[in-house]
């Protein structure tokens, strides 16, 4: 009896064994760590139980694995989008299918993106089959200058995409921040001032003797890790945020979540940066940040990282007038921590390009005049370098050991054009890169009468 219920239980633990606990060896591919490091010829990729655990040269195929053979291919870890509204919006202009932003509500620093990110919109499936695997995703702002709380995903074709929750929160400082402010940049700083406040103010109980203790100086597991669980909050009458985003806030302060900051132009830039001075535990990121090249060397020396937009050539804006795609090269040269990312470029559904963009940093580095990045740089600006800004470079971003398997393997060089991908995985689990264009294109290829329905009965 007791032989037959061991038996069971065995059976029962390798049911429960999940679909990334297999043995994963790629091997005789030009390996490309991510980090920076030059691509390796003739290199092998382990995946164990859904995490890498070796990759370069030289490295033995464990018996027993999967063997991949990616001779005359490229495998890379997966591209992170830096920033993008990826699985937020359908249709930007059907209000249904887009939840980036939410024009009439009375809550902003507590809204949490988690509850809208759905895994099955199209993009999803469209950016994994380009080799996106992870991606920052974040709302935007409607009523205020904050939009609330970003998370970081994955872009697996399964049901639960979340890799961190509540990762950062994202405001706006520039122009849209100035409008959200009612109308001035003075506005908006005034309003940020006033909400870091009052969440500073946020008094918690704590003990039995009904004391109560400020956020700033109260241990981080006092504080609510889910700004929708409130304790019994103490404030004033004369406070303009909601309890919910005043609680939202109290991470912020304390530095245990990032604060993705929206700035374009240089003056802008120094004044968030002088947030810091204020505010000492804030731990800023500079989202945008065109005219960054202006302002390096302060960047360099606040040590903020940046998460820029490569392909900004041209004064959209007023507070776009110094750009120039020489920026991001300009800022790396000043010592300044850079990944790409994409606001308001089509962020929603377009994070495919991202190899793209880093492919016309190496090339503009050519022109006379100009800065870029190299091959290795700029391929690390798209993986490893916006996994490190936003807090997850052990975690993704790289084919380092520990890393989870995201991996990709591209038929040529990843940063040029013509190139496709041939298989991706997802902490490990091989992926379809089937999606509704790939169907689109096979159903018409060849298209011949009858092999659909009319759409209406002709006439005889």
């Amino acid at each position: 009896m007791n032989r037959l219920i061991a038996l069971m239980a065995g059976i029962a633990a390798l049911a429960a064994v999940p679909a990334a606990a297999q043995t994963i060896a790629i091997t005789g591919g030009r390996v490309v760590v991510g980090d920076g490091s030059p691509p390796i010829d003739g290199g092998t990729v382990v995946i164990r139980d859904g995490r890498i655990v070796a990759a370069g040269a030289n490295v033995a195929v464990p018996a027993g694995a999967t063997v991949v053979d990616a001779r005359g291919k490229w495998v890379t870890p997966g591209i992170v989008a830096g920033f993008s509204r990826i699985g937020l919006i359908e249709v930007d202009a059907v209000d249904p299918s887009n939840d980036a932003q939410a024009n009439s509500s009375p809550f902003s620093a507590a809204i949490d993106v988690v509850p809208a990110v759905n895994p099955q919109a199209s993009s999803i499936a469209i950016n994994r089959a380009a080799g996106v695997t992870r991606a920052v995703v974040s709302p935007a702002t409607a009523r205020s200058i904050f939009a609330g709380q970003g998370a970081i995903i994955d872009l697996g074709g399964d049901m639960q995409p979340i890799t961190r929750p509540r990762a950062f929160q994202y405001i706006e400082l520039g122009e849209d921040g100035a409008n959200d402010a009612g109308g001035s940049r003075a506005a908006a700083h005034v309003l940020l001032r006033n909400a870091l406040r009052e969440a500073r103010d946020l008094r918690l109980p704590v003990g039995s003797g009904g004391r109560s203790r400020s956020p700033s100086t109260a241990p981080p597991e006092d504080l609510p890790e889910n700004p929708y669980i409130l304790p019994d909050a103490r404030r004033s009458e004369d406070v303009l945020l909601t309890r919910f985003d005043a609680a939202a806030l109290v991470p912020v302060l304390q530095g245990r979540q990032l604060l993705l900051v929206h700035v374009e132009r240089a003056s802008d830039i120094l004044q968030a940066l002088a947030l810091k001075r204020e505010f000492p535990n804030l731990r800023l990121v500079l989202v945008g940040a065109t005219e960054g090249w202006r302002v390096a060397d302060a960047i360099a020396a606040a040590r903020v990282p940046v998460i820029a937009n490569a392909l900004v050539d041209l004064p959209a804006s007023f507070e776009q007038l110094g750009a120039t795609q020489s920026n991001i090269g300009r800022m790396r040269a000043a010592g300044v921590q850079v990944a790409i990312g994409m606001i308001n470029d089509d962020e929603a559904r377009q994070t495919r390009v991202l190899p793209q963009y880093a492919g016309n940093l190496v090339a503009i580095g050519r022109v006379p005049g100009h800065s870029g990045l190299s091959w290795d740089e700029a391929f690390a600006a798209i993986s490893s370098a916006p996994a490190e800004v936003i807090g997850l470079g052990s975690e993704i971003g790289s084919l380092r050991p520990g890393r989870r398997g995201d991996v990709v393997i591209w038929d040529g060089d990843p940063l040029e054009l013509a190139t496709g991908v041939e298989a991706v995985w997802i902490d490990g689990v091989r992926q379809s890169l089937e999606n509704r264009q790939t169907r689109l294109r096979d159903r018409y290829r060849q298209p011949r009468e009858g092999a659909l329905p009319h759409a209406y009965t002709p006439r005889q």
